[in-house]
């Protein structure tokens, strides 16, 4: 299986002190901007969930329904998501991830369609705080390495060496003609939050 690589950005805004034993010689990985995952040929880089099966087609409802609450951030956090993340992170050519919002309750061995580990998030051109889409992980000191690879709605997660887990994204809320399961959006963007105003006498 091919090996995906992560930045020093990714480090920071994925998944920091998520596995144990982590380095920082893992600031040298980066992620591939292709679709990832199990998947025929012929769907792979979909963005239509129907291309991949029922199975995926009925979780992709599944995974809209749970996580529609948490389009709204404070919803998020009162569910366990982190309430901020410092980076957002993009690839100059094939777009964004965006910010990395994790429940550390919902890190488990097996994984759940529904309560995903982390929530995607843009920063929109009219100043929105946007949900695009999910990420499931799994850290290898709960799922080794060289064991057959975690599963969820019936497709396999990526290894990820560098941060030491299996992962697999997805994007339910925001098209994204890479795939369904791409790491990358084109159409995402990261955005820095808008510049206080100043007030008069400033």
């Amino acid at each position: 299986m091919r090996r995906t690589m992560l930045s020093g950005v990714a480090l920071v805004a994925l998944c920091a002190g998520l596995a144990q034993g982590q380095t920082d010689s893992m600031a040298s990985h980066r992620m591939q901007p292709t679709a990832m995952g199990a998947g025929k040929p012929s769907s792979v880089n979909s963005p239509d969930p129907r291309s991949y099966g029922p199975e995926v087609s009925k979780a992709y409802e599944q995974v809209r329904h749970a996580t529609a609450p948490f389009r709204d951030l404070k919803v998020a956090i009162a569910s366990g998501y982190s309430a901020s993340v410092p980076n957002c992170l993009s690839d100059p050519v094939a777009g964004a991830m965006g910010y990395h919002h994790i429940n550390r309750a919902n890190l488990v061995k097996e994984v759940e369609v529904e309560k995903p580990q982390i929530l995607l998030f843009e920063r929109r051109a009219n100043g929105d705080y946007a949900l695009n889409g999910v990420e499931y992980i799994v850290p290898y000191r709960l799922w080794p390495a060289d064991s057959t690879p975690p599963r969820v709605m019936g497709r396999e997660l990526v290894r990820a060496d560098g941060l030491q887990l299996w992962y697999m994204h997805m994007w339910v809320w925001k098209r994204n003609k890479s795939g369904l399961f791409a790491n990358y959006n084109p159409d995402a963007e990261c955005r820095t939050p808008p510049a206080p105003v100043p007030t008069p006498g400033q």
